[in-house]
């Protein structure tokens, strides 16, 4: 399986700050002290982490401490990370439109587990 490279690293990361964007207020002004940053593949440890032996598997992954487990104690720490991975997501587009819609839906999916939603209730939002 091969990528499709559909476009450039610029303007892969164009989308996703457009997906950022786009999102209500309400969310945005929710996402303090997250990095979101776009890779070409997930690493070998990233894989191991999440039991996946295909890297065409993990579309995007949130590192970090979901709002909905945060206590008083929760403080200086580093920046939750949502990470997107460009050459899984072209693999599985087969065309500039989808994969613009792909990114979003991914960006969604990653938001959705920092604030707490898992993959159960997110499949049943159709995500």
């Amino acid at each position: 399986m091969g990528t499709n490279n559909l476009m450039s690293q610029e303007e892969f990361e164009a989308l996703v700050a457009e997906a950022l964007e786009s999102l209500p207020p309400e969310i945005s002004q929710m996402l303090e002290n997250v990095a979101v940053v776009v890779q070409q593949w997930p690493t070998r440890r990233q894989l191991q982490d999440h039991a996946l032996a295909d890297r065409y598997e993990l579309l995007g992954l949130y590192e970090g401490t979901p709002l909905t487990q945060r206590d008083t104690g929760y403080g200086m720490v580093l920046p939750d990370k949502i990470t997107i991975f460009k050459a899984p997501l072209e693999a599985m587009c087969q065309s500039k439109e989808s994969l613009v819609e792909e990114i979003r839906n991914t960006v969604v999916h990653e938001l959705a587990h920092h604030f707490g939603i898992e993959d159960k209730e997110l499949q049943e939002l159709g995500y």
